[in-house]
């Protein structure tokens, strides 16, 4: 697990001037969620990179990205964020966190690798004014 500090105005303007992160980009656009992650915050986002996206299974993307699925979606991305601002230090000595859709996902940590349900974190500590971004190698699906 690599750290990395970058300052950005927003995690959305973290997200937008990285291109490994255009798909959840797109994504956050398809599910107006933009605003809310340009909000005060702060927030945690633990952030699938384009590699994460292409791993899902055929058409599932393509899927909740329509308008009809747009509900499935957000759940999918809330998922990702919690409230406040968990550094990679603080995250990594939890059993589990509580993200913005209401469920619950698990930590492991062994050595320098730090697992949040199925997805491994590969960098963290991206920050933003608003909050932190941890890039993770899987979309996590509620």
């Amino acid at each position: 697990m690599s750290t990395k500090t970058k300052n950005a105005q927003t995690i959305v303007d973290l997200a937008t001037s990285d291109k490994n992160f255009s798909t959840l980009v797109r994504a956050l656009k398809a599910g107006d969620l933009v605003d809310t992650l340009k909000g005060r915050g702060p927030f945690t986002v633990f952030a699938p990179t384009n590699e994460a996206f292409d791993r899902l299974p055929d058409g599932t993307l393509e899927d909740v990205m329509t308008p009809a699925n747009k509900a499935k979606l957000q759940n999918i991305l809330k998922h990702h964020v919690m409230q406040g601002r968990q550094m990679a230090e603080k995250a990594a000595k939890q059993s589990k966190i509580s993200p913005m859709d209401g469920s619950s996902l698990k930590i492991q940590a062994k050595g320098d690798r730090v697992r949040i349900g199925d997805a491994t974190i590969r960098q963290t500590n991206l920050e933003a004014e608003n909050g932190v971004v941890h890039v993770v190698d899987r979309v996590l699906l509620p």
